[in-house]
């Protein structure tokens, strides 16, 4: 029983190299489907699978003697690369350092990004986890300033078929329906986040994407992991800080191009593929401001048990 994604519904094939094998059972205990179990001394396949391979590579990965190989579901040997020491990688107090310089960035400078930048960050991002191989997460590249913009004022045209949704009898209908909070999120912020969306659109002003040079919209599929695209987005922002741009993440899209005709409209002129759960846009760029002190955050509740 394979797992279904956009891209693919068949399992991967495991082929076991017997005479590679050196019986050390790495491949099984990292195995958390159960596809692999030792007989004999050798790795051999199990029959008591839970789903089937799903091509995560992990005991292709592991196996130094390269007796393991996976086919299928965008997954091969010949992607297989070896690890750098660990003397190359960041330590935590790099990784914290860059996250703490991080801000949201909407003022950009009008400065082009290089396409070898953009597919860098596109590279990293293609690292993020995801939750079933191989993954199902979509991006949609503008990289100009010009290409940003008129996707961007093309959206603030677009919302007017919605001003119906921030309206006060709507709102007031809703409200024994889908409670007290979302109630309060409508009116404090979809509200006016949506005429002010509208308002300086029609001024021919992008307060949506702010005229950045770079916006990447990552999104899902109906198969995907919701949390996918927000953790690839993640991961393309921070690769962005660490090339020396400014970043700032915004949801405020993707929620209103899922429905009705005028969603599918929208999303089939822009090649955006499927509706799915959820989505971000990352605007990328050079900064035009630099700040000097950051502010410490911290999580709603830390709860030890």
């Amino acid at each position: 029983m394979s797992i279904p994604t956009s891209r693919t519904n068949e399992t991967a094939r495991i082929i076991i190299d017997t005479e590679k094998c050196k019986g050390c059972g790495n491949c099984v205990e990292v195995c958390k489907d159960f596809s692999l179990e030792l007989k004999n001394g050798k790795a051999s396949i199990s029959e008591h699978s839970v789903f089937g391979c799903i091509a995560c590579g992990h005991c292709m990965c592991i196996c130094n003697n390269h007796a393991i190989r996976i086919e299928g579901r965008f997954t091969s040997a010949e992607q297989l690369f070896e690890l750098g020491s660990k003397a190359e990688m960041s330590d935590y107090y790099q990784l914290l350092n860059l996250l703490k310089r991080r801000r949201s960035i909407r003022e950009f400078k009008d400065m082009a990004v290089d396409k070898e930048i953009i597919d860098k960050i596109l590279a990293a991002a293609e690292f993020s986890p995801m939750g079933i191989p191989p993954s199902d997460v979509n991006v949609v590249v503008f990289d100009t300033k010009e290409k940003v913009k008129a996707f961007s004022m093309d959206y603030c045209q677009f919302l007017n078929n919605y001003k119906w949704l921030v309206s006060n009898w709507f709102l007031g209908l809703m409200r024994p329906f889908w409670g007290k909070n979302n109630d309060q999120l409508f009116r404090t912020f979809v509200k006016p986040l949506v005429n002010k969306f509208i308002e300086y659109g029609e001024k021919d002003i992008n307060i949506f994407t702010y005229d950045a040079p770079v916006a990447l919209y990552f999104y899902g599929s109906p198969f995907t992991d919701p949390a996918d695209p927000l953790i690839a987005a993640t991961y393309a922002m921070l690769a962005a800080e660490a090339s020396g741009l400014g970043s700032c993440m915004i949801g405020s899209f993707h929620p209103m191009i899922q429905y009705g005709k005028k969603g599918k409209a929208f999303r089939e002129k822009y090649n955006i593929r499927f509706k799915s759960r959820e989505g971000l846009i990352l605007i990328i760029g050079y900064p035009k401001v630099h700040y000097k002190y950051g502010i410490e955050r911290s999580f709603a509740n830390e709860d030890w048990n």
